[in-house]
């Protein structure tokens, strides 16, 4: 009752104060007005804004200055604007409620179109809006039919209902906006505030304005000095991609006050909405004009915003509205996700936990078969694609990867060369590049087709462009979704997608796959995913090879393998000097499956030599002696050395070796920084990837740009000259820009110093041996999916296996033959010594069983270890 009471006079001096601005603006239309404050005197100043008008009316309200007669007695001065208003409004003493409600169901608002125009052309008269709120009866609410909705009806409904507790009314009105797109239009539209309600605004306490000081008048007077650049910058917030009409905070505001007073209303709503998404749909495929796909947009908004409230409540109407929204061209799907990101930041979470629950309920309530996959459930797709936007606003909305302002745009640029894999070598560079890419003949494959997501493209954004997502991206992931995608059918869908053009249709159904929506997928299924796409080209290799031998005979006798033959105590020399033949002879061999065999030794390669192989050659080449990489002693973790005596032509070849571990499925006891497997995506690294290579440098750059005293330069005394050491300990010089060495760092170029220094210790340093390491890399994987699947630290988890050494998920999924079961007696005596075991007997453990002491990407689950009773001796392979 109070809050009532105050509301009241609130109002009341609220409409003082219009009759004091009427009076400023407009004046009393006496010619022989005297009044100093009334601009038919011609005493007031004519250049006034109406804003400045705005707090000249309240400070004549504190000050009680007498109003013009004619202006004090009129009380219908404010009836001009109110014929267009949307609320449900009249004066208690001239107008009954019932005639209220008849004008603003035969006027409503002006359309979308029209409004957006007419809203940046308020006339002072325009501004005086609004008068007193009153209550009426039931029969006045439902004598005429409401044809469009704002916070003041909906409230207002709201509190006739609830007094009469009868809230069919408000479902009906509910059910007729809903279920017609022109009313929906004109439903809460964001309306431009009258001069006196932005002034309003600003004063702290409104309920106080009596009260108010001369210094508080001054105030904001102060603010009004810098409102015209704040009104140039309102008007081109028009023309960013995240501006909308739909005023969001007033239909929260309402919609939430309804699900809370009475939840059952959204019943009506879930049939409307049902209709409504239905003829959208339909619409949708005979339009062309961009301003009928914005109408569209102003829906789908309004639609998503009830979504966030009343979810569980409205399944079926998010269904219906997800086949609507994925129907927008990709251009009103990018302007969709730029809306989200800026004025839904706090409901992004609360959508993508209604997507997730949809198709998790499709996945478990459907059952999949060879002629039924989980890709032709078309409402899984369109959540699917619905998130995908979702994805890119959780993108949009994410902390950026700061774009070096200081770094020359040569440098930020430059990228490893993908297109030419051929081996350099140190004498002369020049001279290197034309003879290498003579004798190495391995450029890659021009019609290498790589899927780009139109999305993403249209808004011009990558995951790797963020530095810290809004929302983490595991919560995109679906598990149960992943365990219900049959991959080879998935994967084969991805390759008709890649390779028939004519089926790059973003919309296409038929073709659809789970691939391109890698947000969704597990790292274990992403992993499964390149694990088939690694076979199948190692099958295409197989095949082409013995197609070839049998048409074209001894003139094409080739090996269906990628053979290698070495020796165990020349490792290094002899897998380096086969891989660069082959490098240089037919680099589509390495696309072959790998097979190693061992000089001198009788065993057959079945998995186990090459993850033998691959053991050994990692702990030679990553062994300090060696010389090609240095490890840092605080993190322990492998860099190249900048200094090294080995030819650029031997980084390739490690990049080989890398790329031909990932394509067979082999994890490496490697021990690389993330910044390294952002470099092999073409990710530049910046001085927050120092952290986990060089934290000492790292916290000494931190230090330097948290300090903001100005003695910066006498405490620090650092130039743009830095000093470092070489292998042999000897120190080094290096100027970040010319003349660094007498150019001091301070305030003002603080930032320029860490960008530089971080990009000379990740990129110019090295640029020769990484440049030559990734193109190495590309060799064997510039037609792999890796890219478009996989982030940074995925890679890494690709490359390197998990470190959670989880051995109870190895006993659960083990299997028994011969007689063993799970309770047998020396079974469970065998897990009670493993797992009591320490972590460096459990890797030995995993290195005799598995052929390697690593986890693998999905836990220890994902192996298949069989315990089965030891047989007769002739059982045993030699």
């Amino acid at each position: 009752m109070d809050s009532n009471i105050q509301r009241n006079k609130q109002n009341q001096a609220k409409k003082l104060i219009e009759k004091y601005f009427y009076q400023l603006t407009v004046g009393c239309n006496d010619e022989k007005c005297q009044n100093k404050n009334c601009l038919s005197s011609g005493l007031v100043d004519k250049s006034l804004t109406p804003n400045q008008a705005a707090v000249k009316a309240i400070q004549l309200y504190v000050e009680e200055v007498e109003l013009c007669p004619n202006i004090q007695r009129n009380n219908e001065l404010i009836q001009t604007t109110q014929a267009s208003s949307p609320s449900i409004t009249a004066n208690n003493e001239d107008i009954e409620m019932n005639e209220t409600i008849d004008n603003s169901s035969s006027e409503p608002q002006n359309s979308l179109r029209s409004n957006k125009k007419s809203s940046d052309n308020l006339s002072t008269s325009n501004a005086i809006t609004q008068s007193e709120n009153t209550m009426t009866t039931m029969a006045a609410v439902t004598s005429k039919e409401i044809n469009f909705l704002d916070e003041n009806k909906l409230n207002e409904m709201i509190d006739l209902c609830e007094e009469s507790k009868n809230y069919a009314p408000i479902i009906r009105s509910l059910g007729h906006v809903f279920s017609n797109k022109e009313s929906v239009l004109q439903s809460f539209q964001r309306k431009a505030k009258s001069s006196i309600d932005v002034i309003l605004d600003r004063v702290q306490q409104p309920s106080d304005i009596k009260t108010m000081k001369k210094e508080d008048i001054r105030r904001l007077e102060d603010d009004e000095k810098d409102e015209d650049s704040k009104m140039d910058c309102e008007e081109n917030d028009e023309k960013e991609p995240s501006y909308t009409l739909v005023d969001l905070e007033s239909l929260r505001r309402s919609f939430k006050r309804l699900y809370e007073k009475n939840s059952q209303a959204f019943e009506a709503l879930d049939n409307a909405i049902q209709s409504l998404a239905t003829l959208i749909h339909l619409d949708l495929r005979l339009m062309r004009d961009k301003e009928q796909f914005e109408e569209i947009l102003y829906c789908i908004v309004i639609l998503f915003e009830i979504f966030q409230i009343g979810s569980n409540m409205l399944e079926q109407s998010i269904i219906r509205t997800l086949s609507s929204t994925v129907a927008l061209p990709v251009w009103a799907q990018a302007r969709l996700a730029h809306i989200w990101s800026v004025h839904c930041q706090d409901g992004l979470r609360t959508i993508l936990l209604c997507l997730q629950q949809i198709i998790t309920l499709q996945v478990i309530a459907n059952t999949y078969h060879r002629d039924f996959h989980v890709n032709d459930n078309e409402i899984i797709s369109n959540a699917t694609k619905v998130m995908n936007i979702l994805f890119c606003a959780n993108l949009l909305a994410s902390e950026k990867i700061e774009t070096s302002k200081f770094i020359p745009e040569c440098s930020k640029n430059s990228k490893s060369d993908t297109s030419s894999s051929s081996l350099t070598d140190d004498n002369d560079e020049q001279d290197d590049e034309d003879y290498s890419s003579i004798l190495y003949n391995s450029t890659a494959s021009k019609n290498i087709k790589v899927y780009q997501d139109p999305l993403m493209k249209e808004l011009n954004i990558s995951v790797f462009d963020v530095c810290e997502p809004l929302i983490p991206y595991e919560e995109f992931q679906n598990e149960p979704l992943c365990d219900a995608i049959e991959t080879d059918e998935d994967y084969m869908r991805y390759r008709n997608l890649v390779y028939n053009e004519s089926s790059l249709s973003y919309g296409s159904n038929k073709k659809f796959s789970f691939m391109v929506f890698p947000f969704l997928l597990t790292p274990s299924a992403k992993t499964l995913s390149l694990f088939f796409d690694s076979r199948v080209k190692m099958y295409t290799e197989r095949r082409t090879t013995f197609i070839n031998m049998a048409y074209l005979g001894a003139q094409a006798i080739q090996n269906p393998y990628l053979k290698l033959k070495i020796r165990r105590d020349a490792i290094i020399d002899d897998a380096l000097a086969e891989l660069e033949m082959v490098a240089m002879t037919n680099p589509k061999d390495l696309k072959k499956q790998i097979f190693i065999e061992f000089d001198g030794e009788q065993g057959i390669d079945e998995g186990g030599l090459t993850k033998e192989f691959f053991q050994l050659i990692c702990e030679a080449i990553f062994n300090p002696d060696y010389g090609m990489f240095v490890t840092n002693e605080d993190t322990q973790t492998c860099w190249f050395n900048s200094f090294s005596f080995e030819n650029e032509a031997q980084f390739t070849l490690i990049g080989i070796v890398l790329g031909l571990a990932i394509y067979n499925s082999v994890i490496l006891p490697l021990n690389f920084p993330m910044v390294v497997y952002k470099k092999l995506l073409n990710v530049r690294g910046s001085w927050r990837d120092l952290q986990d290579w060089n934290p000492m440098i790292y916290n000494s750059l931190k230090a330097i740009l948290d300090y903001t005293e100005p003695d910066m330069e006498e405490v620090f005394a650092q130039t743009f000259e830095i000093g470092y050491e070489n292998v042999f300990g000897a120190p080094l010089k290096h100027c970040l820009k010319k003349d660094g060495e007498n150019i001091q760092v301070n305030q003002q170029n603080k930032y320029e110093f860490v960008e530089l220094y971080a990009d000379f210790l990740l990129t110019q340093s090295i640029e020769k041996q990484f440049k030559a390491f990734r193109k190495g890399f590309q060799m064997v994987t510039d037609e792999s999916p890796l890219q478009l699947l996989f982030r940074p630290e995925e890679i890494e988890l690709l490359v390197c296996g998990s470190k959670n050494f989880d051995f109870d998920e190895l006993e659960k999924s083990t299997e028994y033959e011969a007689g063993y079961t799970a309770e047998t007696e020396i079974i469970k005596h065998f897990w009670s010594i493993v797992h009591a075991l320490p972590l460096e007997s459990k890797q030995k453990l995993l290195q005799f069983t598995t052929g390697s002491n690593r986890v693998p990407v999905g836990g220890l689950s994902k192996l298949k270890l069989v315990i089965a009773r030891h047989g007769p001796d002739f059982h045993v392979k030699s």
